[in-house]
């Protein structure tokens, strides 16, 4: 049988290929973005009583009320921004679905959608269902990879519908600062798109600065999905539980695609997350867990060939192998777990058109212990 795909250029995604190498040769998987510990135990206990009490049906389609007031409670304290829980914060299966259902909520067949490169391999699927096409604007590594706001300003045309975000960026950890959303201001000013803020590394920004969320300035949170995700934020990455904010009319369209693709998210979880929210320091002391992390890391890779570049968020570290070999990107990256047993991901792959810069990216939400062998193999690099 010959079926004609919807998806005709898009294969089996980088993260999976590099994973199931790292299953065949035993190495060190600092490649796929997921902690190899455990989650809080009074979590682990919270879901347990959830599920004892008969929280194990439907949940309420938008997402328990509980939850939804907790997300709406920390967004005000955190970046001033009142959302009503009721008709603006919608529950989702994870932070993937609810850029799926935005993007298929607000984009049209012949609609625009503005992406930042490198991307998070779920971005340009989403717009190519909608009908949606893709415009890429490449980050600049030489310039840590922050936005050049007159390129995004130049990408945008009548056409344009979306311009879609991620900051603390995966994979170069840039993060947001006021000049870039009083840029950002002036374009949504002068253009009317709306914007879609990948946010699920908020909590994840190190040296003692803040995160310049887009719900912080009014005048974007008025035309932007603003998602954030439990699964990174407490190592939850099996539960897929994550969160849209949105100004209610957004919201509104919002729903009706998250209604007919997952309806309602696992009841137990939403439960057990609403619980643990009643202590607001759970969101505080992330970022000081992962930074002692990253330095610990990028401590070790100065005892290698390998050059760490700057990591101001997120729980990556973009590494410049270019001292080692000149081999293209993802070449080096099969050989590392050929023969050193280390598995990373190949930024080349997160570009529509491949961009050698000889860099790959680690994953250090691992154990130390784990980050040491991995090290320890790298020295010999």
């Amino acid at each position: 049988m010959q079926i004609e795909s919807k998806l005709p250029n898009v294969a089996t995604t980088v993260f999976t290929v590099m994973s199931s190498l790292a299953v065949k040769y035993g190495a060190v998987n600092l490649g796929q973005g997921f902690p190899d510990f455990d989650c809080d135990p009074q979590l682990q206990r919270l879901l347990a009583e959830a599920v004892a009490a008969g929280h194990n049906q439907y949940a309420p389609m938008a997402g328990v009320a509980a939850l939804r007031e907790a997300v709406a409670a920390k967004t005000a304290r955190l970046y001033g921004r009142s959302y009503d829980a009721e008709r603006e914060v919608t529950v989702t299966a994870g932070a993937t679905q609810a850029i799926m259902a935005a993007v298929l909520a607000v984009v049209r067949p012949g609609d625009e959608v503005v992406v930042l490169e490198p991307t998070y391999d779920s971005y340009v699927p989403s717009i190519l269902l909608a009908g949606g096409t893709p415009v890429y604007v490449p980050l600049d590594h030489t310039r840590g990879y922050a936005p050049d706001w007159e390129r995004v300003r130049a990408a945008i045309t009548p056409r344009t519908r979306l311009l879609m975000l991620n900051f603390p960026h995966n994979p170069s950890g840039y993060c947001l600062s006021m000049a870039d959303l009083q840029a950002l201001e002036g374009i949504l000013r002068d253009t009317g798109v709306l914007v879609l803020s990948d946010e699920v590394y908020e909590h994840i920004v190190f040296d003692g600065k803040p995160h310049q969320s887009l719900a912080r300035s009014a005048e974007l949170a008025e035309r932007t999905f603003v998602i954030s995700s439990f699964g990174k934020t407490f190592h939850i990455t099996g539960w897929k539980v994550a969160t849209c904010g949105a100004p209610a009319p957004l919201t509104t369209e919002l729903r009706r695609v998250h209604q007919f693709m997952v309806f309602a998210v696992n009841t137990p979880a939403q439960h057990a997350l609403a619980r643990f929210l009643e202590e607001p320091s759970r969101y505080e002391r992330l970022s000081a867990f992962y930074e002692a992390k990253r330095d610990l890391f990028v401590a070790g890779l100065k005892k290698t060939r390998l050059r760490a570049l700057p990591c101001p968020g997120t729980y990556f570290v973009l590494t410049d192998y270019s001292a080692v070999s000149e081999e293209p990107e993802a070449e080096f990256a099969q050989r590392l777990v050929r023969e050193f047993g280390v598995a990373a991901i190949p930024i080349a792959g997160l570009y529509a058109q491949p961009f050698e810069n000889r860099i790959v990216r680690f994953c250090f939400a691992k154990k130390d212990d784990t980050l040491r062998a991995a090290l320890e193999r790298l020295s010999r690099v």
